[in-house]
């Protein structure tokens, strides 16, 4: 096992790092430089496409992997240097090769979203437009969520809504150096532990192909976050958070979390994973809403420029999410071992450390709030 986690993530983080220089040289002159703006927090122009890193980094060891496959299924090469775990499932990897790629193929539409997005602006209707066209296609081509019922056009939206939902998550996630990148590679992870520890219901076997790919996804964002952790030097853009927010749902649908022999409450594990990026999309489309904008329209008021206002850091902010994710993650690991009291804990524990993070939140704006009214009240002027 060990020798399949460092064979999936060690190729990924090494081509991303290493195509992130190459998209830090060019960028500029391609035209993809974020300049600094009224709801940003750099200072400075950064190159962004950082995506396009990432999306190397999954791809070129992906095809690579796909060709040795190959090889060794024709029977023109050897399986000796193989982990025995691989090339047990080397059949098993063939079939779901084609899955593979028809994923892969809807990531890069996105990812191209991304840059055009990211090169030239696009209005919101475009770009949800287009994530809903990739999510009902890869929707119809089998990836659905189940929760156990029997409704196929229920099934069918809350699996659009997934996917969409997911990759306007990691969108709006990614407004400090670190942030978006960082968390995927916590949750990626978490799900990663998940599908290589429990048994998929029908073969009884881990679930290899999610697992490693998750990995792979993993490795790369490791190799990205070498140009974009605090201070960062290349930004992902939209081309990158559009990528991995649409990778990890398109994952999350592909895993079996629950069946046979595992309890149904075991499927609720991407959402303790995914807490808090979907926390702060909700939260942030609730403050615009209730300030009469649109939920699309840019601006500050996300977890991270949040925990900034109670006087954090931004390394400190960005740390105290990275915590945040992993806490309400951990839980994910426990829900096929426990029963149903015991789920109903980990959910517990779950809200209790987002409505924590949110009493702390509200507290602090209402005292920033009251010193500014304090500040702008006029002092009323001495006699003489």
């Amino acid at each position: 096992m060990n020798w399949l986690i460092i064979g999936a993530l060690l190729p990924s983080m090494v081509v991303c790092w290493a195509a992130g220089w190459a998209v830090r040289r060019w960028a500029p002159s391609l035209g993809l430089v974020d300049r600094p703006g009224r709801r940003k927090v750099h200072l400075t122009p950064m190159p962004t496409g950082g995506g396009l890193a990432i999306w190397l980094g999954i791809v070129a060891p992906l095809t690579v992997g796909q060709i040795i496959l190959w090889i060794v299924v024709a029977g023109t090469g050897s399986t000796a240097w193989l982990p025995s775990l691989v090339a047990s499932h080397l059949a098993g990897l063939a079939a779901q090769s084609g899955k593979l790629w028809s994923l892969l193929a809807g990531g890069t539409v996105l990812m191209v979203l991304g840059l055009v997005d990211d090169r030239r602006g696009l209005d919101w209707r475009a770009r949800i437009a287009v994530q809903t066209v990739v999510a009902v296609v890869m929707v119809l081509l089998g990836w659905r969520v189940s929760l156990f019922l029997d409704v196929p056009w229920l099934t069918f939206i809350l699996s659009v809504l997934w996917i969409v939902g997911l990759i306007n998550s990691f969108n709006m996630l990614d407004n400090m150096d670190g942030l978006s990148a960082g968390v995927a590679v916590i949750a990626g992870a978490m799900l990663a532990a998940v599908m290589l520890t429990v048994p998929d219901p029908q073969t009884n076997q881990p679930q290899l192909f999610v697992g490693g790919f998750l990995l792979v996804v993993v490795g790369s964002l490791l190799g990205f976050l070498g140009h974009n952790y605090l201070p960062a030097r290349l930004f992902m853009g939209d081309a990158g958070s559009y990528l991995i927010g649409y990778l990890l749902a398109m994952a999350t649908l592909s895993a079996t979390f629950a069946g046979d022999n595992l309890p149904p409450y075991a499927i609720l594990a991407p959402l303790c994973v995914l807490a808090v990026p979907l926390y702060d999309t909700t939260t942030v489309v609730l403050i615009r809403l209730r300030a009469g904008r649109s939920p699309f329209e840019g601006d500050r008021n996300h977890f991270s420029h949040r925990l900034v206002e109670l006087g954090m850091s931004k390394t400190q902010a960005v740390l105290t999410i990275y915590l945040a994710t992993a806490t309400c993650g951990l839980g994910a690991l426990l829900l096929h071992q426990v029963d149903g009291t015991g789920a109903c804990v980990v959910l517990l524990m779950v809200v209790c450390v987002l409505l924590l993070v949110g009493i702390l939140e509200t507290t602090a704006r209402r005292k920033a709030a009251r010193r500014g009214a304090f500040k702008q009240k006029p002092r009323p002027r001495k006699s003489r």
